[in-house]
């Protein structure tokens, strides 16, 4: 990946977080009656990011050449994972929270493993591990903001 691509996927990386950062100053500012929806928006957003998260390992894998079956197996498998975990946040609202919280630091601990045996280059475990870093954070805050506001 030449280094034009490498700054986009960067930027591109930071500017899914706003969603993430924008809800969560919502949620300590707004009207209590309005803190529902925005509730529901970083779960949902959460939800999709945790998916998006899964894929990227079907991509890789797919693209990967001489990999044997077991590693190809393990990979596809736990591409998965994180859209079941997502899942599952769905189950109660400030659950969900604690879901994706896991789900999230999950990802990044499985990836951090396994995109050591594909040609992923170094600095994006670098990337998801400052991503993932505000996503956790994000989501603490606003399970916190959920119950001190509600």
């Amino acid at each position: 990946m030449n280094n034009l691509n490498q700054k986009l996927v960067i930027r591109l990386g930071f500017a899914g977080l706003i969603p993430f950062v924008l809800l969560t100053v919502l949620c300590w500012i707004v009207h209590p009656d309005w803190l529902g929806y925005f509730i529901k928006a970083q779960l949902a957003y959460g939800i999709v990011i945790l998916s998006f998260l899964g894929g990227l390992h079907w991509g890789v894998t797919l693209m990967a050449q001489g990999k044997d079956d077991e590693e190809t197996r393990r990979a596809m498998i736990w591409g998965v994972i994180p859209t079941l975990i997502a899942w599952c946040s769905l189950s109660n609202m400030l659950f969900g929270f604690v879901v994706q919280v896991v789900g999230f630091i999950a990802a990044y601990k499985i990836d951090k493993k396994l995109y050591q045996s594909y040609a992923v280059p170094a600095w994006f475990i670098d990337l998801r591990l400052q991503l993932t870093r505000v996503v956790v954070g994000a989501q603490i805050f606003t399970f916190i903001a959920a119950n001190v506001r509600s």
